[in-house]
């Protein structure tokens, strides 16, 4: 088969291949998202343009053409103003690899970096209070071994306000609780890692989790921290897992707390953790170090969806309330410097 532009599908190749996984290191997620959306900007050309896939060159990518294929998007596809931006900025990132690779191609760099994004709405940030959560955590038959172990994996979620993946990628070696101040080394997108601090609660929850799960005779650092055991064979925990238990603790939930949210999931303990921090008063550059954000815009949801801090503030200067709260990590520089890798 005759291919228009050899050139194109060489790039894209090494661009999926050697510069996301190689050079910049990024995680096989990302490799993934980045090779959907390239494919479907093919199916777009294919559908809408009568393009063949030998057809498309870097010609196509035009202005006009990446217009046209955000807006099918959009409306053929239902997508979300996310998603589609999402989209956007990966074929960015592959015009940006192509002119490195042949300054020749930084026209068409310069045609999708014109290409607007769309406007997303803001995001309200879904969490639980107090009451939920101490209900939710008590959910588990803590009778039973599986119990034990979901009520661990919640714990500890919440606590370092994790994202699941992160939670199921850990490795017994990753927690430290041993040290002056406990912390565990957590992998996050990009395959960046981070050090989160754990309160002592949580250590000593995990020194019984260790008992039981990993017994000293047996233990080795490399063992994944939650497994599932299939034919007698260790296997990390799947987020499927992890979805069906949530689910049944969030249904239990509900009976004994009407308020509980319909859907519980893991990224529910992360946002209510983080929600937490910042009422507390936890700067957002330093909560987006926690969150293992790498902008601190993307922090900013929980500044923009906290209306309960809006009101105490008011409140406040009403004098109706008074809001004079330590914050966490006041007098302990040790925390601040972990997050940031310094110690």
């Amino acid at each position: 088969m005759k291919v228009k532009d050899e050139a194109f599908f060489k790039t894209v190749r090494d661009f999926l291949e050697t510069y996301l996984i190689k050079q910049k290191n990024y995680s096989p997620n990302t490799q993934r998202a980045y090779k959907f959306a390239i494919s479907q900007l093919l199916d777009f050309f294919k559908e809408e343009k009568g393009l063949a896939y030998s057809q498309v060159g870097f010609q196509e990518l035009n202005y006009g053409n990446i217009c046209d294929y955000l807006r099918w998007l959009e409306h053929s596809r239902k997508c979300s103003a996310k998603t589609v931006n999402q989209r956007l900025m990966a074929l960015r990132s592959f015009a940006k690899y192509a002119s490195i690779v042949d300054p020749a191609k930084i026209y068409f760099q310069v045609e999708l970096s014109n290409v607007p994004r769309k406007k997303e709405p803001v995001r309200t940030v879904e969490h639980l209070n107090e009451n939920v959560l101490e209900n939710l955590f008590l959910q588990p038959d803590t009778g039973k071994k599986n119990g034990r172990r979901d009520r661990f994996f919640m714990l500890l979620t919440y606590d370092i306000a994790a994202r699941c993946q992160e939670v199921l990628d850990l490795k017994v070696g990753d927690v430290y609780v041993n040290s002056a101040e406990p912390y565990a080394i957590l992998t996050g997108k990009g395959n960046k890692r981070r050090s989160v601090p754990i309160s002592r609660k949580i250590a000593e929850h995990f020194g019984e989790y260790l008992k039981q799960f990993h017994p000293v005779e047996t233990r080795n650092d490399n063992d994944w921290l939650f497994y599932t055991v299939i034919h007698g064979v260790r296997h990390r925990m799947s987020p499927d897992a992890v979805a069906t238990f949530m689910k049944k603790y969030g249904d239990l939930c509900r009976n004994v707390c009407p308020e509980t949210p319909k859907k519980i999931n893991p990224h529910l303990l992360r946002h209510s953790r983080a929600m937490f921090l910042y009422r507390k008063g936890m700067p957002l550059v330093l909560l987006a170090e926690f969150l293992g954000h790498s902008d601190v815009n993307t922090t900013r949801v929980y500044a923009w969806a906290d209306t309960e801090m809006k009101r105490k503030a008011i409140s406040k200067i009403s004098d109706e309330a008074d809001l004079d709260t330590e914050p966490i990590w006041e007098n302990d520089e040790s925390i601040i410097k972990r997050l940031y890798g310094l110690a």
